[in-house]
């Protein structure tokens, strides 16, 4: 059979993998009976008969896919079916509930916010209240009545000249190059609105920033936008720009919850002239983003360079952002605020559940600490040094309902941030294609033609909207708490449903530890928070091992002794 063919078919067995050949046969029939008849349409069956028997061709000679070396033709319909899966399986197949990473529903309710539409729920809760992980606020039979929901909360310590009160739900770190131009300033637009700040993200402020809004201008590993020509940090273009008066505060990107501990490159061919400018590199090259810091490699340092920013800043607010790694390192850099006495004015606590454009698979799944324990071990070292007072904490990580910020609150937050709420706002479907420039609303590409699909004006109001309705939602929360203050929310407001249908009270779980027992005996100890204690050290971020090394499993002798 097919012995005219030039290659050994016998190889490929079966008649049913030349399904794709039959195919091309059968239309070299119709196109041959076409011609016969003269219907004057019969060199259309044959044009597809050549794209086709082409296509085979190709497919029985290529040695890439085994699949088309088997199947030709027919082989494509799988990679096409493949290729739309997400689509099919978000659009069809998953339920309201689905978390990939964002539910249906939690979309949904952005986009009816972000539009002011109706977003009550007829026929109550979807959610099974009985299954493990389901979680809910306690209420009061005597709710409040409060006449405001602009809640707002005073960052800046006893350094700083220029406080800033801050709405307690702000737009989270995104980058212009990671967002495109238009989505940017519909957000800054939006945020100046609604009054409330948006962070630049490590890529710099570009002219889309420049639209009234709040900015909380964050300073990566790359220092964009103050850096010198070989990627050090620039003390003269910082305060150059730190002196902007749209600026409101510094934020030290440490590491984000998507992929902390990783760098990144935004190649040259994908740097535009906007994107140059924004970050201050050059066309043509390159631009790196380090794993980490060249201006400080101690927590020491670190603290001094936040004396130095706020001083070239003019005394605005200077804090940092990370996810949360090894805990010791986190509490080697809460020693060396004692001892230099030098605090920053905020910190960002990410959760690894955050986002980002594009991050390797094992640092996206694997990689951080989630946001409830990294919240909750941050302000419990905070209290643990007596110093929680002097410094205020954001929080962000999945954070697009009121429940979850008031949870956030509830957990030690003073308040929170949110990259993907806000990108829904302005139309992002969560096509997950933010790193291929194809985003099919204009969100995440610098495609011209795309971004034209993203009308700014529009876009800009409807960021506003997500917020206020929020904010309105959030003070709802609080009044049927019986609170004056979404941040007077405590871990007893909120109860979770354990997988052995059991209920525990957050209290129990993330309780609130004394003030001050890590640096005084207040007549309590926690063997997890001490033994991280007295490892962690304000000179170096390297484990205490004799020369700085990191245990070995030969090193081992105990699970104590194991502890990072």
């Amino acid at each position: 059979m097919f012995k005219w063919l030039p290659f050994d078919t016998s190889r490929i067995g079966s008649l049913e993998r030349f399904g794709g050949l039959v195919v091309v046969a059968v239309l070299a029939v119709l196109s041959l009976v076409a011609a016969v008849l003269d219907g004057g349409w019969w060199w259309v069956p044959t044009l597809v008969l050549i794209a086709l028997t082409v296509m085979g061709i190709q497919d029985l000679i290529q040695t890439h896919h085994a699949i088309l070396r088997n199947y030709p033709v027919l082989g494509h319909i799988r990679f096409f079916f493949e290729k739309i899966r997400p689509e099919i399986r978000q659009y069809f197949i998953e339920s309201d509930q689905d978390e990939e990473p964002f539910s249906r529903e939690d979309r949904s309710i952005v986009y009816q916010r972000s539009k002011s539409e109706e977003a009550a729920r007829p026929f109550g809760t979807k959610k099974s209240v009985y299954e493990g992980g389901y979680a809910w606020m306690t209420h009061s039979i005597v709710p409040t009545h409060l006449s405001e929901q602009d809640f707002r909360v005073r960052i800046g310590g006893p350094d700083c000249a220029q406080p800033y009160d801050a709405s307690l739900y702000n737009v989270s770190a995104m980058s212009f190059g990671s967002l495109s131009g238009a989505a940017i300033e519909a957000i800054n637009k939006g945020a100046a609105r609604g009054g409330f700040a948006q962070d630049t993200g490590e890529g710099g402020i570009s002219k889309y920033h420049r639209n009234g809004g709040d900015l909380i201008w964050e300073i990566g590993s790359g220092y964009f936008g103050c850096r010198t020509d070989d990627g050090r940090f620039d003390p003269a273009k910082f305060k150059a720009q730190a002196s902007d008066r749209q600026v409101k505060m510094i934020e030290i990107k440490l590491s984000q919850g998507a992929k902390p501990g990783h760098g990144g490159m935004l190649p040259a061919a994908k740097i535009t002239e906007e994107i140059a400018e924004a970050r201050g590199v050059p066309m043509g090259k390159d631009c790196v983003s380090p794993a980490g810091h060249k201006e400080f490699s101690t927590p020491i340092e670190l603290c001094e360079f936040i004396a130095e920013l706020r001083d070239l800043s003019g005394g605005k607010p200077v804090g940092f952002k990370l996810c949360i790694g090894h805990r010791r390192e986190f509490m080697g850099i809460v020693k060396a605020m004692l001892e230099t006495d030098i605090y920053p004015d905020f910190i960002v606590v990410d959760g690894t559940e955050g986002g980002t454009g594009a991050a390797p698979l094992e640092f996206a799944n694997h990689v951080g600490m989630p946001l409830t324990e990294a919240l909750t071990f941050v302000h419990n070292t905070l209290r643990g040094a007596d110093i929680r007072d002097r410094i205020r904490i954001g929080a962000s990580g999945k954070l697009i309902h009121a429940f979850d910020i008031a949870r956030a609150f509830a957990l030690g937050a003073d308040w929170c941030n949110s990259a993907r709420g806000f990108m829904f706002s302005v139309g992002c479907i969560q096509a997950q294609a933010c790193h291929t420039n194809h985003c099919p609303t204009g969100v995440t590409t610098q495609d011209p033609l795309r971004q034209r699909a993203l009308v700014v004006p529009e876009k800009a109001e409807r960021v506003a909207n997500f917020h206020r309705n929020t904010m309105k939602a959030l003070k709802e929360m609080t009044e049927a708490a019986g609170l004056d203050d979404p941040r007077d929310f405590l871990p007893y407001h909120f109860m979770k449903r354990e997988g052995d249908g059991s209920m525990v009270e957050a209290s129990d779980v993330w309780s609130y530890l004394p003030l001050g027992f890590l640096i005084r005996d207040v007549g309590f100890d926690d063997d997890v928070f001490r033994r991280r204690w007295d490892r962690a050290s304000a000179d170096t971020f390297k484990p205490p091992e004799p020369g700085g090394r990191v245990q070995t499993k030969r090193d081992v002798d105990s699970p104590a002794q194991a502890a990072e």
